[in-house]
């Protein structure tokens, strides 16, 4: 398969640059499988479109504030954009990270952060470094969240002094996170509302939880022209027990489980079984899902819209069938859908 089997006309204005005033106040495009059938609702409706028995599984993780700014010996500016830690060196954590900025950097150089941390380059894999965080008086999770910003994605604009910022730190972030360590946002989930949740337990929807810390595998680019020589970064997840058991009643009395995000549906595929169940436990994923896939956990799939040409797409793509999900993305162009992490929302089910 080639890549450009996946791309589609954007325009630039398609992009949305803040979220809508209330998070379920965004669109929902319902597209049903095997025939394409497009359907055009409210986010708030949602509960209209699942019945009672369903499990909807969200995914926890919580958006790290990982883009730090700083200096370089020399007076220049450098950002450290954080991934995820992979270590300790004399007491002091050690996270793989990406530089901006860091064309004169070289191992052993200091950086110094603003928030009175400390970065000391410890080496590099590719455009991957490792950095040594040094800071007093605070865990790293408190230090880095003093210091800082919301990782936001290159196609949202922010000028120093956008008073959008103050926003991000909340919208940029799920009402159910919990566990830190992502450093992008499971977009999906961020349509969701305390409100909203209440009523769709009310309605009988069961509502379980994964963990799946957004990373290099989920926005790195595709670079190859063959979809099957692409290779995803690993990500750490955990699937706990009581997720697992809830998907083993969904299947006993015929519910569908909905996956809320491509990072959910990655997590439960990377452990389901032949049964349609799903093992509990953590690991790394780097599962790489794109048409020809068999989905064994997943029956239905809440997502936003994607970047042309991106893992994501290809993922949906795999779920819905390229030709039907295509198709809806023009639809979406042509109808005035809010395109990424801060647009609307596509639900793609049976029937």
């Amino acid at each position: 398969m080639n890549v450009a089997e996946f791309d589609f006309e954007l325009p630039a204005e398609r992009i949305a640059q803040e979220p809508s005033v209330r998070r379920d106040g965004s669109r929902l495009m319902v597209v049903t499988r095997g025939t394409g059938r497009v359907t055009h609702r409210r986010f708030a409706e949602l509960p209209d479109e699942l019945a009672a028995g369903d499990l909807l599984v969200l995914n926890d993780t919580k958006v790290l504030p990982a883009r730090l700014r700083g200096k370089k010996p020399t007076g220049g500016e450098v950002e450290v954009f954080l991934v995820e830690p992979v270590g300790e060196e004399g007491g002091a954590p050690v996270w793989s990270a990406l530089l901006a900025g860091g064309k004169s950097v070289r191992p052993g150089t200091t950086l110094s952060l603003r928030g009175g941390m400390t970065a000391v380059v410890a080496g590099r894999d590719g455009d991957v470094w490792r950095v040594k965080l040094v800071h007093d008086g605070l865990t790293t999770m408190e230090a880095i969240d003093a210091a800082g910003e919301v990782p936001l994605p290159p196609y949202i604009r922010r000028d120093a002094g956008d008073p959008r910022l103050a926003l991000d730190r909340e919208r940029y972030q799920t009402v159910f996170a919990r566990v830190p360590g992502a450093v992008a946002a499971p977009t999906a989930g961020l349509h969701f509302t305390p409100e909203l949740l209440a009523l769709l337990t009310a309605r009988g929807v069961e509502i379980a939880f994964v963990t799946l810390h957004v990373g290099l595998g989920t926005f790195s680019p595709v670079r190859v022209t063959e979809v099957e020589a692409h290779r995803m970064h690993a990500e750490t997840y955990a699937i706990p027990d009581a997720t697992s058991g809830a998907i083993d009643r969904a299947r006993r009395r015929g519910g569908r489980v909905v996956a809320v995000g491509t990072t959910v549906a990655r997590t439960l595929e990377t452990s389901a079984d032949d049964r349609g169940g799903v093992l509990s436990g953590s690991g790394r994923s780097a599962l790489f899902i794109y048409p020809g896939f068999r989905f064994r956990a997943v029956d239905a799939l809440l997502t936003n819209f994607h970047l042309p040409q991106s893992t994501l797409l290809m993922l949906v793509c795999a779920f819905g069938g390229t030709e039907h999900v295509l198709a809806a993305y023009r639809i979406a162009v042509r109808e005035g859908y809010r395109f990424y992490s801060y647009g609307d929302a596509m639900l793609l089910r049976a029937a």
